[in-house]
């Protein structure tokens, strides 16, 4: 008996999750963005550009634009830490200031954004809106894996998402959305 309550509430768990997300048209993989070809280069411009090669990194500020293989990154000021065992390898870009992330029709927004390339994870956090269409899904917290094309929606910030001090607003830290209805 006692196997039982977990896999039934496995179960009704799973069931709801599988029903909001056929109803919804927005799918909570995030299929454009995770669909991403994280190998691919790496393009970037900004108004001013600092590289610290001491500290293998370079600072981008102003109206940063970041595009990789369809998926554009766009803030306010990143910072991307790299390593340069011979040729440089990007370890990782922490976005601030009005961060966008988008691929196809889908548009990831929040006040930060880490792009882990080793991981392969993108997490979004403060105030974080996930947009297809007309469908919206809003919280605290975004983490997409673009491996196993999996992203989730907390309604706080906190948590090991690498980016940390984020707080959301609103609603007091639940997930809420918004989802088109189809006509007949």
């Amino acid at each position: 008996m006692t196997d039982l309550v977990p896999t039934a509430r496995r179960w009704l768990i799973g069931g709801f999750a599988a029903t909001l997300a056929l109803m919804a048209g927005i799918q909570l993989n995030a299929q454009a963005i995770a669909g991403h070809n994280s190998n691919a280069p790496v393009n970037y411009a900004a108004d001013r550009i600092e590289l610290q090669d001491r500290q293998n990194r370079v600072v981008l500020s102003g109206d940063v634009v970041i595009e990789q293989a369809g998926l554009r990154l766009t803030a306010a000021r990143t910072l991307v830490n790299y390593s340069d065992s011979g040729t440089l390898r990007i370890q990782r870009i922490m976005a601030t200031g009005g961060v966008n992330v988008r691929r196809g029709n889908e548009i990831a927004s929040g006040n930060t954004a880490v792009y882990d390339f080793n991981r392969r994870i993108i997490t979004l956090a403060g105030d974080v809106r996930l947009r297809r269409g007309n469908d919206t899904l809003n919280g605290g917290r975004l983490v997409i894996d673009l491996v196993s094309g999996v992203a989730s929606v907390d309604g706080s910030a906190s948590g090991s998402s690498g980016v940390a001090g984020e707080t959301t607003t609103g609603d007091g830290g639940r997930v809420s959305g918004t989802f088109a209805v189809p006509e007949n």
